[in-house]
């Protein structure tokens, strides 16, 4: 799991039950709330988004099998039923209705942290893709990232093509280093033709027109043994 505590969803009509879920899977690492039958999770999930329901199949009004399934229509969720011991029609009903897994009760609260854990290790993470910034800026320059531009004040600073393909490389992943073959394969990307060799020429064409004092760049950085560098102010 992500640094981030995983945050569960116990709906059980047996308050006994739901305060010592809560409190053994609190003390193993999670966020928990409850609700005491259909109606209320509906209310909490109209609010909220969990990682994961852990879901009675016997409750008085809405049961969790029909719950299980209207929740499916809507959201992807992984869903735990916990059945009536032997009850295997609750079982197949509940995976049918697109439950993830299903525990027998009574249980051992140890085996229903080992399935919680199991579930939420199959669901995929998804990654936040960082936030591209707008603007970079480079001491009296700016560059344009949405627009593709560099800016000193008021006036357009002119940029070869393979000049400004380096920017958008750069400015994509600021601090980060780019040897001299992976910057051939980006700009190859992008439509432009280079060699190594070439790559150190407009690096230093580019340094002409965003340092001020290319011999010894403040922004466009040589990484020794490794590479270039972008890095803004």
């Amino acid at each position: 799991m992500s640094s981030d505590l995983a945050h569960l969803l116990i709906v059980d009509d047996d308050e006994r039950i739901r305060s010592l879920l809560q409190k053994f899977l609190v003390k193993h690492g999670f966020l928990v709330s409850v609700a005491r039958d259909a109606a209320h999770a509906r209310r909490i999930l109209a609010g909220l988004e969990f990682d994961l329901i852990v879901l009675d199949v016997m409750m008085p009004g809405e049961d969790g099998i029909s719950l299980c399934a209207a929740l499916r229509q809507k959201i992807t969720t992984p869903i735990m039923l916990l059945t009536a011991k032997g009850e295997t029609s609750d079982r197949i009903s509940g995976l049918e209705a697109g439950a993830d897994d299903y525990l027998a009760k009574p249980f051992e609260p140890k085996e229903l942290l080992l399935r919680i854990n199991a579930i939420l290790r199959r669901v995929p993470q998804v990654e936040v893709a960082p936030v591209k910034p707008k603007v970079i800026n480079l001491g009296p320059l700016r560059y344009d990232t949405e627009r593709n531009e560099l800016w000193h004040d008021k006036d357009l600073v002119r940029l070869t093509a393979t000049e400004n393909q380096l920017m958008k490389i750069f400015s994509a992943a600021t601090g980060e280093t780019f040897s001299r073959g992976r910057l051939v394969d980006e700009l190859a990307r992008s439509g432009g033709q280079t060699q190594e060799r070439a790559v150190d020429v407009q690096i230093t064409r580019l340094r002409r027109k965003i340092e001020s004092d290319p011999k010894q760049p403040r922004y466009l950085q040589t990484v020794r043994g490794e590479g270039y560098m972008l890095v803004p102010d």
